[in-house]
């Protein structure tokens, strides 16, 4: 039983919610490390995430004995193209959601992917040197930081999407 796909699927939805749970800690504690913490476990929240989602397409493509059921990566799995006609209900619905940037899907893959993408220094405005010296405030785009209520809120649908999925899986 340990060597169970949904197994590993289950164990990253949980180290996620430990992850998430150490996050409202840090954030009421509010110590002065607080935002190491909270971004340290905000990470580790996604890392799990994905975890989570790629068990869940580990699941879906060794029921269905598709040819890249052991794909390092949901990404792979994940793309419509790949599939083709042998594409299964479940995961034909987990590339829907994939595909469309609004969707908790979506955005989860985007916040993950975000985490191996190099630190950028703000953008500074160009200065006139015929101008006074006043600094320039630039109200440009800041990147936005994860909520942890978003990332909850990824969990529970990746959560109940899975049980929803295993549900449809289990041969009577």
């Amino acid at each position: 039983m340990a060597n169970e796909l949904y197994t590993r699927t289950n164990q990253k939805i949980y180290f996620a919610g430990l992850a998430l749970e150490n996050w409202r800690r840090a954030e009421q504690k509010g110590a002065m490390n607080a935002p190491g913490l909270i971004q340290a476990e905000r990470e580790a929240s996604l890392f799990h995430l994905y975890g989570a989602l790629l068990g869940l397409c580990h699941e879906i493509a060794g029921y269905y004995r598709l040819p890249n059921a052991t794909a390092p990566r949901a990404e792979l799995l994940l793309v419509s193209s790949a599939q083709g006609a042998s594409s299964s209900p479940e995961l034909a619905e987990l590339i829907e959601l994939a595909e469309h940037s609004e969707t908790w899907l979506a955005q989860l893959l985007k916040a993950y992917s975000a985490l191996f993408e190099p630190p950028r220094a703000p953008a500074k405005a160009k200065t006139d040197p015929t101008m006074p010296l006043i600094e320039a405030v630039s109200v440009g785009e800041q990147p936005q930081l994860l909520e942890h209520e978003e990332v909850e809120a990824w969990r529970r649908e990746l959560k109940a999407l899975a049980l929803r999925f295993r549900e449809s899986l289990t041969e009577w």
